[in-house]
């Protein structure tokens, strides 16, 4: 299964199936560029900020997230095997 990480009005979003969780980016982010790594539930990604013309590596952990929002996170993550960056 595949899941989609993108930014919109302040807050990252994961897609995967039917789920979205969103929760709030850094102020200054314009956009996610790549995932480097996926490590389940963790991800390394390239993100483009404002106050730097290059790409600055980015680390997310949504296990605590997941919790916070009362997912199982082994279930939840377990099925995904890769992000992709998505923009509508």
């Amino acid at each position: 299964m595949e899941a989609y990480l993108s930014n919109r009005d302040g807050f990252s979003v994961f897609r995967c199936g039917d789920h979205v969780v969103r929760f709030r980016a850094p102020y200054s982010l314009e956009r996610y560029t790549r995932v480097k790594e996926w490590n389940n539930g963790y991800l390394v990604v390239d993100a483009k900020y404002r106050h730097n013309s290059q790409d600055e590596e980015e680390y997310i952990d949504l296990v605590p997230i997941l919790k916070d929002l009362y997912f199982d996170p082994t279930s939840f993550l377990a099925p995904i095997k890769e992000v992709k960056i998505d923009y509508d």
